[in-house]
């Protein structure tokens, strides 16, 4: 499986205030340049604000114009490229299986505990794991589930937070 989240690229964290249209307004400015967007993860921070986490193909963009183009719009707070060394980056991941046989249970149980993740639910040999991690471990996980009949994966956008200096 391709990594979600290439090694060439950059991690944004936006505030922009919490009003309508700021997220269509952000994500139109890179369509509009032919800018990629990886991953983009958008929720409140509190009645006020919202923060916006994009990850940027790098090549497909100079950061410092993508930085200064975002800095133009009136909506924008703040912006933070977060590196990746000092920042703690997560994605999610909730995958549906459909086991063949009660036996291969165990085994999922072993293979998610072994990740730190979570069972949420399990009917005789349906489950539903979830798991919070970085995205290159999001990708060893999925890619040891897949002999075990993988029905549905839903992969959130990554999120991020500057480091503790």
């Amino acid at each position: 499986m391709r990594p979600i989240l290439a090694t060439n690229t950059h991690t944004l964290a936006v505030l922009v205030e919490n009003k309508a249209g700021v997220l269509a307004r952000v994500a139109g400015l890179f369509a509009r340049r032919g800018f990629n967007i990886e991953s983009l993860a958008v929720a409140p921070t509190d009645e006020r604000f919202s923060r916006i986490t994009i990850v940027v193909d790098a090549e497909s963009a100079s950061i410092d114009q993508v930085k200064k183009q975002l800095d133009k719009l009136i909506n924008v707070v703040d912006i933070r490229d977060l590196p990746p060394e000092s920042s703690a980056l997560r994605e999610m991941v909730l995958v549906r299986l459909s086991l063949d046989d009660e036996g291969q249970v165990d085994d999922v149980l072993q293979l998610v505990s072994g990740f730190s993740g979570a069972v949420l639910r399990v009917r005789g040999t349906d489950l539903i794991l979830s798991l919070s991690s970085r995205p290159e471990e999001l990708d060893a996980f999925i890619d040891k589930l897949q002999p075990y009949g993988l029905v549905e994966l839903q992969r959130t956008g990554a999120i991020a937070i500057p480091g503790i200096e």
